[in-house]
């Protein structure tokens, strides 16, 4: 996974690109996750030592890219979002990319208007069998112009594999996300299929497993999370649990072994092998490391988190429920959600609601900042951030001289 993608200019950060390449030369395998201090007098930031594009991303975006430079004059379309970044799929869309589809699912452009000479881009996130089905019998390639992601497409042969072997596919993740969707039409070719959300309902699958609750609740309680002709009596006997790649790693592990757990209990641990499949090698290195850096950046001892990315990322959205459990935090799309020093624009995931808050900056300076962002966040915005913070205190050091001290050959 060393390939480097030929990703447009204008998504690379001046300080936050070069703090990247510093880190990456001198730690390449990431041994080391402590964050970045950048010192800029009145305000110190905290870098996280991973965050921002990851493979699967860079990889969408080279191919979208190179698409619309490759081929003006045919007619190009986005399944739903490339990914959820609101300033990629606006440049996107300025250079001519249309979308055939929000990412609930909702149409905006016929499939029926396409022709076979159109090109459909199919997102990183992946889509339905059902959907590609469809756009293959409108003569449209769909494999040249799949962007994605080679970790979701590795959950979906793991679920095949399993599958094969009588397993019940317990998908961890949110139902309606489209990379669930995908990876929920995917796994039912081979095996029944059932999602759960969270670890309470980890908890309530694993009664019905263990056989401490009746049918009648796993019906009612997973009533639109599950194949169709599911039966919980015969059907959760034999599970393997993989996830949607953007929920929390330590969470799907968690899941997992509350399954486990159940398993035991009804069968006993000497024949767990035979009830539970292991589907760790599934779970996404880039969620994993994200995750992690932002355990390792709140050690800083900050007054307060940003965490940057699209309002409809779920990555991102994890990233701030971890920085929440240890201090103030505001999830903003972009450098513009900063309205002033004394009001900020943010949102709540969980409730799907933005808020302004006021107040929000402490009066102590230096001012500590944990910074991080989502996978799907350009490096560019968050020196967006930082330059729109900065710009505001007016005896904040400028960007060349911290980035000298910290990296002196990569500020000249």
């Amino acid at each position: 996974m060393a390939r480097k993608f030929n990703i447009p200019q204008f998504y690379r950060g001046g300080i936050v690109s070069a703090v990247k390449q510093a880190r990456a030369a001198r730690d390449p395998r990431k041994r080391d996750q402590s964050p970045t201090i950048l010192d800029f007098g009145p305000v110190v930031f905290g870098l996280a030592r991973s965050f921002g594009f990851c493979y699967g991303v860079e990889k969408a975006i080279e191919i979208a890219y190179r698409t619309l430079r490759e081929h003006p004059q045919r007619r190009q379309f986005m399944l739903s979002e490339m990914i959820h970044n609101p300033h990629v799929n606006n440049d996107l869309r300025r250079r001519g990319m249309r979308f055939l589809r929000t990412t609930t699912g909702k149409e905006l452009i016929p499939l029926r208007e396409l022709q076979p000479n159109d090109i459909v881009l199919i997102p990183a996130f992946g889509t339905t069998l059902e959907i590609k089905q469809s756009l293959a019998e409108r003569g449209l390639n769909v494999k040249t112009y799949d962007t994605t992601c080679p970790f979701v497409t590795k959950v979906w042969r793991r679920a095949d594999q399993i599958g094969r072997k009588g397993f019940t596919i317990v998908v961890h993740g949110k139902r309606y996300h489209e990379e669930t969707r995908a990876t929920f039409s995917h796994a039912r070719q081979q095996a029944p299929v059932v999602v759960v959300r969270d670890i309470d309902e980890a908890r309530d699958l694993g009664r019905i497993i263990a056989q401490e609750a009746k049918r009648e609740f796993f019906f009612e309680r997973f009533a639109d999370r599950h194949s169709p002709g599911f039966d919980p009596a015969k059907d959760l006997k034999r599970i393997g649990v993989v996830n949607q790649t953007t929920m929390l790693y330590r969470e799907t592990v968690a899941v997992g072994a509350e399954l486990r757990r159940a398993l035991v209990r009804r069968y006993g641990a000497d024949a767990i092998r035979e009830h539970f499949a292991d589907t760790s090698d599934t779970l996404c290195y880039a969620t994993h490391e994200n995750q992690e850096a932002t355990r390792a950046l709140l050690t800083m001892s900050a007054h307060l988190a940003l965490v940057v990315g699209g309002y409809n990322s779920s990555n991102t959205s994890q990233l701030a429920s971890l920085c929440q459990e240890v201090v103030p935090t505001y999830f903003i799309r972009d450098a513009q959600e900063i309205l002033s020093l004394s009001a900020i624009r943010h949102f709540n995931y969980a409730a799907q609601t933005r808020h302004v808050t006021k107040d929000w900056m402490p009066q102590q300076r230096p001012v500590r900042i944990a910074l991080t962002a989502g996978a799907s966040c350009p490096d560019a915005q968050l020196d967006q951030v930082i330059d729109r913070i900065t710009g505001m205190l007016p005896d904040a050091r400028c960007g060349k001289e911290v980035l000298e001290e910290c990296y002196a050959p990569l500020a000249a």
